[in-house]
């Protein structure tokens, strides 16, 4: 098979696209995506500077090291998600197959990736740097932004590593959740005022320069070696990274989360051996799916359980926004199986054959969501009054009490299904906004409300009675009630985004 060049082949594609493609329509999205960026940096660029530089530093140990290990874990696990090597559809539709030269293929991929690694490494290393840093910033420490970037471009090449399926690339993946969870776990005891006091002091810059340069011959080396190594790089990888870059970029686009949430499940179910266990006959047999379903993702049910702290995170926050933040963690305890209720809300053929009403069928799915809400609150209350950050009292029952509504919530949520792009629009004095994405995005988090009783309490600051425990669980019970009676029927199987 003979190699055609790949420059030839681009340049054909160029003139074919010009010539199907109206004169100006490039330079327009440009302009338009410059003009974004340009109007909502103006608008933010204040509160994202003090997201990434406060202006009071914890100034410790254990806030750079903690926030440092839960950037790196995070990082490598996104580049892992994404690939990180991907093409375009097109290019990966026409060419990766095609006798074209594969390294010149890829390499600009490469390239893209390593910069915006870079970018994102330089970014966290601001962060560590506001954040764990004393003012004014010390000499050495000024090198963090570019430590940070090599480091970036370091866990890119690691990452394009493991992507050609090496023997530990499950293992790097392990250990990259391993580190996140102990970064996460170390700015909650940070939180939570274990923390020790200021760091002992920063390095010769000598020394810190010297380490700088001699990560940066390492990356250079490594990315050549990457760039020598790119042929081996198998195609249905390459495949899969670029079908994860087209979804995600088809759900801005489109304002569609629902894309991202079903390319998700797709995946995880397509890489397991899946096993039956027989589960007791008088079981409900949606609740027995729920089941089976929450036994096949045992890894989720860890993460769930390391979750409940992290509401102690905004544990200095103000009082509304602690009780905020534990009210959202019940959606995603209840989110767990939200798969199973999303995929009857699309295609309810199977409640059709069981003879379900989506009365029924709405009742059994919140069983299992609800016992995993109320779980989850009980122990994030437990944790968050074990800390000080809330008075005494039985928070453990207001969490079971709470159950319903993170039940409710999450089904909900997962009854949603697309954007209804058919709503008329608000008009706004800034211009129109969408009102069908709007209210997809707050799907879910409207049902919260019923934990208003939850909020009052921990925003007063006030022991907490039984009283108050039973005033929220008959909230609860009845917005779930309310919730089954009206929005399904005992006569019909459709479940419908309500």
């Amino acid at each position: 098979m003979t190699t055609v060049g790949l420059p030839g082949v681009r340049r054909w594609i160029r003139r074919t696209q010009s010539a199907h493609r109206g004169r100006g329509e490039t330079l327009g999205n440009v302009y338009f995506a410059a003009l974004f960026v340009v109007i909502v940096g103006g608008m933010l660029h204040e509160r994202l500077m003090a997201v990434v530089w406060p202006g009071t530093p914890h100034a410790s140990v254990l806030t750079g090291t903690a926030l440092a290990a839960a950037l790196t874990g995070a990082v490598y696990l996104i580049l892992r998600r994404l690939g990180p090597l991907g093409l375009s559809r097109p290019a990966a539709s026409w060419l990766l197959t095609a006798p074209v030269g594969r390294r010149r293929l890829l390499l600009p991929s490469l390239l893209v990736a390593v910069v915006g690694a870079a970018a994102v490494g330089a970014l966290g290393g601001v962060a560590v740097l506001g954040y764990a840093t004393a003012r004014p910033v010390p000499e050495p420490a000024a090198l963090l932004p570019l430590i940070g970037a090599l480091s970036g471009a370091a866990l890119l090449l690691l990452a394009l590593a493991a992507q050609a399926d090496r023997w530990w690339s499950a293992r790097s993946d392990d250990l990259a959740s391993l580190l996140l969870a102990a970064g996460l776990a170390g700015l909650v005891a940070e939180s939570a005022g274990f923390a020790p006091g200021a760091p002992p002091g920063w390095p010769a810059m000598s020394v810190v320069a010297g380490a700088a340069v001699a990560l940066a011959l390492i990356v250079t080396a490594f990315l050549l070696i990457a760039v020598r190594g790119l042929d081996r790089t198998p195609n249905d990888r390459i495949l899969e990274a670029s079908r994860t870059a087209g979804t995600l970029w088809d759900s801005a686009y489109g304002v569609e989360p629902s894309f991202v949430t079903e390319m998700v499940e797709r995946r995880y179910w397509a890489h397991r051996k899946l096993r039956s266990t027989r589960l007791p006959a008088r079981l409900p047999v949606l609740v027995a799916q729920d089941l089976l379903a929450l036994r096949r993702r045992p890894r989720r049910l860890l993460w769930l359980a390391g979750a409940t702290a992290l509401p102690a995170l905004a544990g200095n926050a103000p009082a509304w926004i602690l009780a905020m933040a534990a009210l959202a963690g019940g959606l995603l305890a209840g989110g767990v199986t939200a798969a199973n209720i999303r995929t009857d809300a699309g295609n309810p053929w199977m409640l059709r054959m069981l003879g379900l009403s989506s009365r029924t069928v709405v009742l059994q799915r919140l069983w299992v969501p609800g016992v995993l809400a109320a779980a989850w609150y009980a122990a994030a209350l437990t944790l968050l009054h074990a800390l000080g950050h809330l008075p005494p009292g039985p928070w453990w029952a207001l969490g079971l009490a709470l159950g319903p509504v993170g039940a409710v919530a999450a089904v909900r949520k997962g009854r949603t299904g697309f954007v209804d792009n058919s709503l008329m629009p608000l008009e706004t004095p800034m211009g129109s906004v969408a009102t069908g994405p709007l209210i997809a995005a707050v799907a879910g988090f409207d049902v919260l409300l019923l934990g208003v009783p939850t909020i009052v309490q921990i925003a007063q600051g006030e022991p907490l009675a039984w009283t108050s425990v039973v005033v929220q669980a008959a909230v609860g019970v009845f917005g779930a009630r309310a919730y089954l009676s009206g929005t399904t029927e005992s006569d019909r199987v459709e479940l419908s985004g309500r």
